[in-house]
C-alpha cells in the first residue's frame, strides 16, 4: 500500500496555532519567572546602591548608556518584568527630565508594541474576527470600540487605574491597527511618564536624605486633575456621538 505525504497546507494549519502562540507563551513564561527572580534586583534599593557607578558610567559612555538603558527598558516592558516604574525613575535620574522622558516613552512604546504584536498574532486576529461575526452584546461592544478607537485608546492610556499590560492587550484583542496603537501609546503615556521621570530627576536629593521617592505623586490633585482633564477630552468625541444618536 503506497503511503502518501501529508498535505503541506494541512500540516501548516495544524502547526500554525502553536507557532502563532509561541511569542505570547514566551512572554508569559518569562514574566512569571521574572516576577520571582528579579523582584529584589529591579528595585529602588538597587538603584540607590549603584547610583554612583551608574552616573560614572554615564559620564564616560553617554551614548552607550542611552542605548543600554532603552534596550533594558524595552525588555522589562516587553516581557512584563517587575521594575517598569524603577526603570522610569532611572531614566529621569540618569538623563534628567528631558531627554529622560523621551527615552522612557520611546522604550515603553517599543516594549508595549512587542506585547501587542505577540497578542494579536497569537489570539487577537481570530478573536477580533469572531467578535466581528458574532451577535448581541459582544458585537455591540466590538462596534462601539471600532467607532471610537482613538478615544478608547487614549482613555486606557490616560486613566491611571488601567494597568499598562491590560492597555497593551485590549487593542490587540479587538483588532486595532498597529499605527493607531503606536501613536496612542506614545502620546498617551507622555503625561504619566513625564511625572515619574521628573520624580526620577530629583532622586539625587532623595538619596541624600536617605528617603524613598513618593510614587503616589501622580494622584496628587494638581497632577491628577490635568491628566483626568485630558482623559475627558479624549472621551468627548464619544459623548458627542452618543448625544447625536440620542437626538
Amino acid at each position: 500500500m503506497m503511503m502518501t505525504e501529508p498535505n503541506s497546507e494541512t500540516a501548516k494549519k495544524t502547526q500554525s496555532p502553536i507557532l502563532r502562540r509561541l511569542p505570547l507563551i514566551a512572554i508569559v513564561v518569562v514574566a512569571a519567572v521574572g516576577a520571582f527572580t528579579l523582584r529584589d534586583y529591579l528595585s529602588f534599593e538597587t538603584l540607590a546602591e549603584n547610583r554612583e557607578a551608574l552616573l560614572a558610567f554615564r559620564d564616560a559612555n553617554y551614548l552607550m548608556t542611552v542605548l543600554a538603558f532603552i534596550a533594558a527598558y524595552v525588555v522589562i516592558v516587553g516581557f512584563s518584568l517587575p521594575g517598569a516604574t524603577i526603570a522610569t525613575l532611572t531614566g529621569g535620574f540618569l538623563f534628567s527630565t528631558f531627554p529622560g522622558v523621551l527615552f522612557n516613552v520611546t522604550a515603553a512604546t517599543i516594549g508595549a508594541t512587542i506585547i501587542f504584536l505577540a497578542a494579536r498574532w497569537g489570539l487577537g486576529e481570530k478573536l477580533a474576527a469572531k467578535m466581528e461575526t458574532s451577535e448581541g452584546k459582544v458585537k455591540a461592544i466590538k462596534d462601539g470600540i471600532d467607532e471610537n478607537q482613538w478615544s478608547v485608546l487614549f482613555l486606557i492610556r490616560l486613566v491611571p487605574a488601567v494597568p499598562f499590560f491590560v492597555a497593551n492587550l485590549i487593542p490587540a484583542l479587538v483588532g486595532v491597527p498597529l499605527h493607531r496603537f503606536l501613536i496612542s501609546t506614545f502620546f498617551g503615556i507622555i503625561p504619566g511618564g513625564l511625572v515619574y521621570t521628573s520624580v526620577g530627576a530629583g532622586l539625587g536629593e532623595v538619596f541624600a536624605r536617605g528617603e524613598t521617592p513618593d510614587l503616589g505623586v501622580i494622584f496628587e490633585p494638581h497632577i491628577l486633575l490635568p491628566i483626568l482633564g485630558l482623559a475627558a477630552l479624549a472621551a468627548l468625541p464619544m459623548v458627542l456621538k452618543r448625544f447625536k444618536k440620542g437626538a
